[in-house]
């Protein structure tokens, strides 16, 4: 799955997002990626996004993980001002095995999984550049493909913290 956040402490907000990750029934988070920052896919006028990748193996349909994973957004406080705007949290299911959805509530994958810096670096973290995506890419070939989408490592660890009912320090 895909985390992001922009505002009030996005790299904090990733770590809190992870331990409640933890928390979700008949699942363990059993990978992280780094936690790469990239300017605003949408509108320019916000600050840049922090994003990393994590790994839930999951006994969960998909429709019942993007519900935890909506309650997770909806206790860390998310509201949605504008499209592709700020977020102090943003949690996207992007791949489930070999599952395929197309529905209103859930498409996968992710329809921008394939096209996205932001999501590909921090997914090859815990993939590798030559895992085979579903549509017969790999990881490496689909970043060739982008051109030059600037995303940074961070020296942030996404698995530091823990979560009291507040956000931690940076």
């Amino acid at each position: 799955m895909g985390l992001g956040a922009n505002i009030d402490q996005p790299a904090a907000q990733l770590q809190v997002a992870c331990q409640y990750l933890r928390e979700i029934e008949s699942s363990a988070l059993i990978g992280l990626s780094r936690i790469y920052q990239s300017s605003p896919l949408g509108p320019q006028d916000q600050p840049d996004f922090f994003n990393a990748c994590a790994h839930l193996q999951t006994t969960l349909t998909p429709e019942a993980l993007l519900e935890s994973l909506q309650q997770i957004e909806q206790r860390m406080g998310k509201r949605r001002v504008r499209h592709w705007g700020e977020r102090c949290i943003d949690l996207d299911l992007l791949l489930c095995a070999d599952q395929r959805r197309d529905t209103k509530a859930l498409q996968l994958p992710h329809p921008g999984v394939y096209d996205r810096a932001f999501v590909l670096r921090p997914l090859a973290d815990l993939v590798g550049l030559d895992y085979v995506m579903p549509n017969g890419d790999d990881i490496a070939t689909l970043l060739a493909q982008i051109g030059d989408q600037q995303v940074t490592v961070t020296s942030i660890n996404p698995d530091a913290g823990s979560h009291s009912g507040t956000i931690g320090e940076q």
